[in-house]
């Protein structure tokens, strides 16, 4: 007969869903919990609770929220010619720390034929409503640099310029404060072959 789990061990196990934390790290959470901080774990089970029940997609870029359309989209001061397409929520909150203006569309993931994951699955099949829209000019491509980002990124830009839209491709390279001998010469080729005249 199995024996059932403890409470403890339950929570423990359910901490492992979350990136980055392995068994050793859920348990001094648990205990953190457990020992010093019950009423901000509650706090936590009960916003937790609310957030899976209460967000969804965005009806136009598919980002999270509580309400049919972000506030990024609800926004009438962003630039409406300009649609940054990204492949997480999290990218955006990265791009809006660049003070970025315009609007976005995410994919939710990328191209990756291997793992059955095509253009309907990311959300392509919802991004032509918003490429014909008139005042678009143009589509800032911000996938990764992964083989599969590289691929969505093409496969986008081959719809983008079949409505005769301008398409750019964000720059992937050296970062800033970066110091070349530490970089690898995978990403030091595509600097080079992205440079710009000054």
């Amino acid at each position: 007969m199995m024996q059932q789990q403890s409470l403890l061990e339950q929570l423990v196990e359910a901490l492992r869903c979350m990136p980055g934390i392995g068994r050793k790290s859920a348990q001094r959470i648990v205990h953190q919990l457990l020992q010093r901080n019950r009423d901000a774990a509650k706090h936590l089970a009960r916003v937790m609770t609310d957030a899976m029940e209460q967000i969804g997609h965005c009806q136009r870029c598919r980002t999270y929220t509580e309400n049919s359309l972000c506030h990024l989209c609800e926004n009438t001061k962003r630039d409406d010619s300009i649609l940054c397409v990204v492949e997480n929520p999290s990218d955006v909150d990265a791009i809006e720390e660049a003070n970025y203006r315009g609007r976005y569309f995410v994919l939710l993931g990328h191209l990756s034929p291997l793992d059955g994951i095509g253009p309907d699955d990311i959300g392509l099949n919802e991004l032509p409503a918003l490429l014909d829209d008139e005042t678009l000019v143009e589509v800032i491509l911000a996938t990764s640099s992964t083989v599969e980002g590289e691929a969505t990124a093409h496969f986008i830009s081959e719809m983008v310029k079949a409505r005769g839209k301008q398409v750019s491709r964000i720059a992937h390279g050296v970062p800033m404060g970066g110091e070349l001998e530490f970089v690898n010469s995978l990403t030091i080729a595509h600097a080079m072959s992205g440079r710009k005249i000054i």
